[in-house]
């Protein structure tokens, strides 16, 4: 399967992401774009983004980009760092940036931004198994 294509059919085969409203932006290899809208039931008890919604969005960013490259990408550990309070009625976008990979290990980093301000940026190391991605 091309890799474009990836990202595409991992959003249709995932509820979460679509409960979460995630759409697709721009795909290449090795790279993923993804938005969303922030919804008033992801609000905490502050009246802002839970931060478990700016991270969904950036871990599926760094999913969709991982298995761009054709193997079966899994997690094997993530981290965040909250820049900014989101608000209900934020757009936001994540993007993967960078993608390194060494033998069955990738590095990525996404950012995460409103409009052009970045509000997180997410670490995530993958492993890439053997399994190839079929149509």
């Amino acid at each position: 399967m091309k890799g474009n294509v990836i990202p595409h059919k991992m959003l249709s085969q995932d509820p979460f992401a679509q409960w979460l409203g995630i759409e697709v932006l721009a795909v290449a290899i090795g790279r993923c774009k993804v938005g969303m809208v922030v919804r008033k039931e992801m609000l905490n008890s502050m009246g802002k983004a839970h931060g478990g919604i700016c991270y969904s969005l950036a871990d599926t960013a760094f999913g969709f980009s991982a298995n761009t490259h054709g193997k079966y990408a899994v997690s094997i550990e993530t981290s965040i760092n909250h820049i900014e309070a989101l608000e209900e009625g934020d757009y936001l976008t994540a993007e993967a940036v960078t993608d390194i990979a060494k033998t069955k290990i990738g590095f990525n980093i996404v950012e995460v931004k409103r409009e052009d301000q970045i509000v997180a940026l997410f670490k995530g190391v993958v492993y890439r198994t053997n399994k190839d991605w079929e149509e």
